[in-house]
């Protein structure tokens, strides 16, 4: 009942960012032309939003079949490819100069740091054998 919990609340903030992020891209696509364009790919904008409603669709499925447990080890994989590059290129902290948007970017990366260390745990994962 406990890991039922655990990846429940694990999952929820997959499945609301990614059902937001699905159903209306709104800015993020600017960021997703950004992204793209520090590693050398050029998106348009309909492109981006294309990008940013995809990845928002597969947190949202990833984010269902961790919370009900199914192949949570694969749900939890297909999560940390995601939030990985959002983390360090979404929340780039150390570039602000600005101490108010450098401590509200700190807190967005930290909360991802922490949400990758329980994604972490499910990969880990295993079951305990009974004695």
């Amino acid at each position: 009942m406990l890991s039922f919990i655990a990846r429940s609340l694990l999952g929820s903030i997959f499945i609301g960012g990614g059902y937001a992020a699905a159903s209306s891209p709104g800015k993020r696509g600017v960021a997703v032309q950004k992204l793209a364009g520090a590693v050398g790919v050029s998106l348009d904008e309909t492109e981006a939003q294309t990008v940013v409603r995809l990845n928002g669709a597969m947190m949202l499925g990833a984010g269902t079949t961790l919370a009900l447990g199914i192949l949570p080890r694969l749900s939890a994989a297909t999560l940390v490819a995601s939030l990985l590059p959002t983390t360090v290129a979404g929340h780039p902290f150390w570039k602000e100069t600005d101490p108010t948007a450098q401590a509200a970017q700190r807190t967005q990366f930290l909360k991802n740091l922490s949400i990758l260390g329980g994604l972490l745990l499910v990969l880990k994962g295993g079951r305990r054998k009974a004695r």
